[in-house]
């Protein structure tokens, strides 16, 4: 028996909404995390705004959904760290049911050996774990920390901030001094913030930017097993090696988040990452926000006399007309089939075709009647701080991981794959039955298209999931023994059933042709589209993919500063 959970918005009753208003001042695509921030921002300034979401329930790649009876998957994104701070205490998430379960453990990495290697928050506790390995890289390690922490800083405000994009549209002289004023005080806030940092960091800053992850690593430590645990957060949903330059910045990436101002510590959400999308959903109810499910956008609706959007067509012949549209979908879902390509300049509509959306991950979901017990912790059955975070298999070196990245490289899911396995339930006891446990595995690499087979044959798929299931029991026997279900989420999959291009989690790769003003494309960074009346609002823009709300949050303040200006006009 198959059921969903959180679905919080029913169609019925939502469609009520929708006729009885002529016209919205926002229409929002996508009912996804960023869609959801948006939406509550735009509410919150006294707008009426609309959510239309395809899908039977809100959250995008944050959600949370019951499977089998008792167990409640979080089927795409499974960790919290990155949601901005800003958006927590502005929309007063707490308040509005979210509660984070933070961990004392970051990672932990067993060796086939029966060494293992436990890293966290605990100053003294990575002492001891990385001296098993190396005194060097044990005295090095708090240096590194303090470094990245230092960049992390850096990028606090960036990350808060839409991009200082050169105005496309004529305005008038005054707007045109507000806009050079407000982009000279952005350039000076970033010369600040550099001077701050310091010549020797920003030189060093600069090459974690440009190089590959393990060449930054390789300068630091020389322990194989702390390398490689550290490189994992390089290639995280990409189809990059750990040799791959620009892999540095991705390892930025995923630790500039924090969990209750304590940076770089992951938490896992109570009711799994849906309950993060419905927090933001609350907050947009209570300030008047509308969210539709089982709504899906067939086309964006364009006046013939002033060539902006009007509104959007439903797949079911329902016009909703506003004044705006926020698109949260990719980049190429928008442009390339919500919008008529006859109304796009010829050169944004080939940089949007030619986004990277190559992605490496898949992503299993499981329902188990025990926990993992790894032979080199030699421990009992019960939850231990092995199993508390985030748990590292396949990762014993960084040749390991790129190993198994050239495997993808060359058309074939890994051999030996990457797998990042959590478990929530260890510490969330709302999400599955007393005595069993969810499991997640976020596994590399498996490219979109397998020279081998097809993601659509059930028993090339059975074989894959087979086969990182006998990988986990080199470490932890029996576990296979242990899984009562599951389910499973190739690339072809994340694109089909969440409207992920390519089954890309970022909405886009996060290289640095990628990234700032030229996230999704170059002169387009700033959440305006070439089609007036149309923002972008998700992962595919500036500050790019995870659970950030930050694209949300950035893209809502254009939207009302433009409306703002038209006001004045």
């Amino acid at each position: 028996m198959w059921r969903r959970w959180l679905s919080t918005s029913t169609g019925s009753d939502s469609r009520a909404a929708l006729a009885s208003k002529k016209k919205w001042d926002a229409v929002v695509v996508g009912g996804g995390h960023n869609g959801l921030t948006a939406a509550a921002y735009l509410a919150r300034s006294g707008l009426s705004v609309v959510v239309l979401e395809r899908r039977r329930l809100i959250g995008g790649a944050a959600v949370t959904e019951e499977l089998l009876p008792g167990f409640k998957f979080s089927r795409c994104s499974y960790l919290q760290s990155l949601l901005r701070p800003s958006v927590i205490r502005e929309l007063e998430l707490g308040r509005h049911g979210l509660k984070l379960l933070k961990t004392n453990i970051s990672s932990f990495t067993p060796c086939l050996d029966g060494r293992y290697l436990l890293l966290g928050p605990d100053a003294d506790l990575n002492h001891s774990e990385i001296s098993k390995f190396s005194q060097k890289d044990a005295n090095a390690y708090p240096r590194y920390e303090n470094q990245l922490q230092k960049f992390c800083k850096f990028m606090d405000f960036l990350l808060d901030s839409p991009t200082p994009e050169t105005l496309h549209e004529v305005r008038s002289f005054g707007d045109q001094m507000r806009d050079k004023l407000q982009k000279s005080a952005f350039w000076v806030r970033c010369l600040q913030q550099a001077l701050a940092l310091g010549q020797k960091d920003m030189v060093a800053f600069v090459d974690l930017l440009l190089s590959p992850a393990s060449k930054v690593l390789n300068n630091w430590f020389e322990s194989d097993v702390l390398k490689a645990t550290l490189a994992s957060n390089g290639i995280i949903g990409t189809m990059a090696s750990v040799h791959t330059p620009g892999s540095g910045y991705v390892l930025l990436h995923h630790v500039m988040g924090e969990t209750d101002g304590d940076r770089g510590i992951w938490s896992y959400v109570e009711g799994g990452m849906g309950s993060v999308s419905l927090a933001i959903s609350n907050a947009a109810r209570e300030a008047g926000a509308h969210i539709v499910t089982d709504a899906e956008v067939l086309q964006l609706m364009i006046n013939d006399e002033s060539g902006a959007a009007e509104g959007v067509l439903l797949a079911d012949g329902t016009p909703v007309h506003s004044s705006v549209v926020l698109s949260n979908a990719t980049p190429y879902r928008t442009f390339m089939e919500l919008v008529p390509q006859s109304l796009l300049p010829e050169e944004f509509h080939r940089a949007i075709k030619n986004i990277d959306y190559s992605s490496g991950t898949t992503k299993i979901n499981l329902a188990v009647d025990r926990l993992p017990q790894f032979q080199c912790c030699k421990l009992s059955l019960e939850s231990g701080p092995q199993n508390v975070g985030t748990i590292l298999i396949g990762c014993e070196s960084m040749e390991e991981i790129d190993l198994a990245c050239r495997d993808a490289w060359n058309g074939l899911p890994s051999r030996r794959p990457f797998i990042e396995m959590t478990i929530p339930s260890v510490l969330d006891n709302t999400i599955s039955p007393p005595g069993k446990h969810i499991i997640n595995l976020f596994i590399q690499f498996t490219p979109y298209k397998s020279s081998e087979g097809s993601w659509e044959d059930s028993a090339f798929r059975d074989s894959f999931a087979q086969r990182c299931f006998s990988l986990i029991d080199e470490y932890a026997p029996g576990f296979s023994s242990s899984i009562i279900g599951y389910d499973m989420l190739t690339p072809p999959d994340l694109e089909r059933e969440f409207g992920l291009t390519g089954g890309n989690i970022f909405h886009g790769a996060m290289g640095l042709d990628s990234l700032f003003l030229m996230r999704p494309v170059k002169g387009w960074s700033g959440y305006r589209t070439p089609l007036r009346g149309l923002y972008l609002c998700g992962s595919g823009t500036h500050p790019g993919g995870g659970v950030m709300g930050a694209p949300g949050r950035n893209s809502a303040h254009v939207v009302l500063q433009d409306m703002k200006k038209s006001l004045r006009m």
